[in-house]
């Protein structure tokens, strides 16, 4: 009997240790069972539209549902923020247009001036001195000169000068400064150009101030505005 003790205590415990691993392996089944619904919350966490049938089972149709609806706004503001960027890099793109094509306006305006000064210096010059003098024919020739220069030096940098005797009166390009009776043209028509105007690109520098037609009941185009200049806006 003492020979087999040894046998039957070792079997105790090999039991004992058995006995213990699996209630070990049957405590973390059990943790694992408590973790899994966790996850499960977690993966459908905001789809409060995932209800359950009268049976207990998830109803997948809502969820998917869900999702859908939740794709589809999340496009829509997808959608929302590129028309944003398109429309944000348009406008940069205008900007720096604008900036290339008027960035000599301030410097054209005061060329302006010196524009007006030569055609003021040539006119002022009388036909019977040119032909008295040859010196001042010379001088002339080259004021002449200078303002053909001057005026292609313009037109490289799209500066157009507008000289518009004889055409209908445009407010986006014309100042009224007088009214004339002119019964052989029609109303609103220019008659006179006081001082020649100027554009840059299109966009208006100088309005050229102009004498028109009065209307006296022979018709015409269009009517000026009340005050001269009253409808023409000079910045650039």
């Amino acid at each position: 009997m003492s020979a087999d003790q040894p046998k039957k205590d070792e079997s105790l415990s090999e039991r004992s240790e058995r006995l213990e691993a699996e209630a070990r392996a049957q405590q973390q089944a059990d943790m694992a069972a408590e973790d899994a619904p966790a996850e499960e919350d977690d993966l459908h966490a905001g789809y409060d539209a995932a209800v359950e049938d009268e049976g207990g089972e998830p109803d997948f149709r809502a969820v998917i549902d869900a999702l859908r609806a939740e794709l589809e706004q999340n496009k829509e503001q997808m959608m929302r923020a590129l028309a944003e960027a398109e429309n944000t890099r348009k406008r940069a793109q205008k900007d720096r247009e604008d900036a290339s094509k008027f960035a000599v306006s301030g410097f054209a305006k005061d060329l302006l001036d010196v524009a007006d000064n030569l055609r003021r210096a040539l006119a002022a010059v009388p036909e019977d001195l040119l032909e008295a003098d040859v010196r001042v024919k010379n001088l002339l020739d080259g004021i002449e000169g200078t303002e053909r220069q001057l005026l292609r030096s313009f037109e490289k940098n799209g500066i157009q000068k507008l000289d518009p005797l004889g055409e209908p009166f445009d407010p986006n390009f014309h100042e009224v400064m007088f009214e004339s009776p002119a019964p052989d043209k029609p109303a609103g028509t220019i008659v006179q150009v006081l001082e020649v105007g100027y554009v840059l690109n299109g966009r208006i520098l100088r309005p050229a101030r102009v004498g028109i037609a009065k209307d006296e009941g022979q018709g015409g185009p269009q009517s000026p505005p009340t005050e001269p200049g009253g409808t023409i806006d000079t910045e650039i």
